[in-house]
């Protein structure tokens, strides 16, 4: 005889464990910093024994995973959610609500920002394409490569010729093109991971103190590189609100 489907309530019970265990490892993380979020740790919380939360997550690997996933699918939803409050007819506003979004999730949850983004990459970090967490990571990446492919679309902006550029960097952008199915050609994509670059550095850098020596507040710094962002992109910079 096969084997029989769980019930639809035994689902629904253990998805709700599932979550209770993510929810938990989460907290762990904000109040013990990444090496608090252990197995056992989350077991004692949870009143549950070692073995048992092993029967829904079978390694501290998949738990990561996991938790990770929710980070990444929480964040692009913050993003698209400010993106989508201004029309498609402003593609440079959308692009600011949706930098500014990232930024403000970042500085609220900074604990889950550092270990989405400035942790060291370890082999659990680099699940196969399939995995729940490489699609919800490259959902997160297609929120900026779709809008600015839309831009270029309408309004191709001025680039750095492809034959100008090192040959590896020709070979790395023409893969990471095809990887993305992105509408950008690859010269186009080198100048916006360039700017990206800018941006994502500063946040990790702010998140991590890194440039407390010198700055109290780097939004005005955040706000330069999202100007230069959209002279990049031939797009108009307006300043946030308030």
């Amino acid at each position: 005889m096969g084997q029989q489907t769980a019930s639809p309530r035994v689902q629904q019970r253990r998805q709700a464990t599932l979550l209770e265990i993510r929810t938990t490892a989460r907290q762990l993380l904000c109040e013990h910093g990444p090496s608090g979020v252990t197995i056992n740790a989350v077991a004692r919380q949870m009143g549950m024994s070692g073995p048992a939360v092993y029967r829904y997550y079978n390694s501290h690997d998949a738990l990561v995973e996991a938790i990770i996933t929710d980070f990444y699918q929480e964040l692009t939803e913050t993003m698209m959610a400010a993106r989508d409050t201004c029309p498609p007819d402003r593609p440079g506003k959308r692009l600011l609500l949706t930098c500014r979004a990232m930024r403000a999730w970042a500085l609220e949850h900074p604990n889950e920002f550092s270990w989405l983004f400035a942790s060291p990459v370890t082999s659990a970090a680099k699940p196969d394409e399939e995995s729940p967490r490489q699609q919800a990571g490259q959902q997160f990446e297609s929120v900026f490569l779709d809008q600015l492919g839309e831009v270029w679309k309408k309004a191709p902006y001025p680039v750095r010729p492809f034959a100008d550029l090192a040959p590896s960097t020709q070979r790395q952008m023409t893969d990471y093109s095809a990887r993305t199915n992105s509408t950008l050609p690859p010269e186009a994509l080198h100048m916006f991971l360039s700017s990206w670059i800018k941006l994502y550095g500063l946040l990790c850098m702010e998140i991590l103190g890194q440039l407390d020596f010198a700055y109290s507040d780097l939004e005005p710094v955040f706000e330069e590189n999202l100007y230069e962002l959209c002279a990049a992109h031939n797009l108009t910079y307006e300043p946030a609100a308030g």
